[in-house]
C-alpha cells in the first residue's frame, strides 16, 4: 500500500485547506476517541478533566495535529521525519501502537463529518493510506 503521487497531492492539498481548523479538529478527534474508546483514557489518567473539549483534551488535540502537520511535511520520508515522535511514544510514553490506528480512525470520522463535500471516496482512500503509513512510522521503534 504505497502512496502514489496523486495520493500525496490530495493529502497535501486537503491539509493546506483544513489546517487553519487543526486545533478544532484535534479537539474533536481526541474527544471522540476518549468517549468511543474509553480504554484510551489510561494514557491520560494524569489529567484532571477528560471530558470532551476540556483544556487538557484541547491541548493534546493541538499536539496531535502538530504531529499530523509534521507528517504531511515529511510525506516522502515518514520514517525519518517522525523519528523523534516515534521514539517519544515508544520509549517515554509507552503508547500501545494499536492506539495510533484508533486515533486515526477517529480523525477520519471527524474529517468526514466536518468536510462532507470535500471528503469523497478518493480523498478518503488517500488519507487512510497516508495515516496507515504514519502509524507504521510511529510504530517503527517498537520493533
Amino acid at each position: 500500500m504505497s502512496l502514489s503521487a496523486k495520493d500525496k497531492k490530495l493529502v497535501k492539498d486537503f491539509w493546506a485547506k483544513i489546517s487553519p481548523k487543526a486545533e478544532e479538529i484535534g479537539d474533536e478527534t481526541l474527544s471522540r476517541m476518549i468517549v468511543v474508546y474509553p480504554q484510551t483514557k489510561t494514557y491520560f489518567s494524569h489529567w484532571k478533566d477528560l471530558s470532551p473539549g476540556s483544556p487538557s483534551v484541547k491541548a493534546h488535540g493541538k499536539k496531535v495535529m502538530s504531529g499530523v502537520s509534521l507528517a504531511v511535511k515529511n510525506i516522502d520520508d515518514l520514517l525519518n521525519g517522525l523519528l523523534v515522535l516515534g521514539e517519544l511514544h515508544a520509549f517515554t510514553l509507552r503508547v500501545d501502537p494499536a492506539n495510533f490506528k484508533i486515533l486515526f480512525h477517529n480523525f477520519l470520522v471527524v474529517l468526514a463529518n466536518k468536510f462532507p463535500n470535500e471528503f469523497d471516496p478518493e480523498l478518503h482512500t488517500a488519507m487512510d493510506k497516508f495515516l496507515a503509513k504514519v502509524a507504521l512510522a510511529l510504530s517503527d521503534k517498537y520493533r
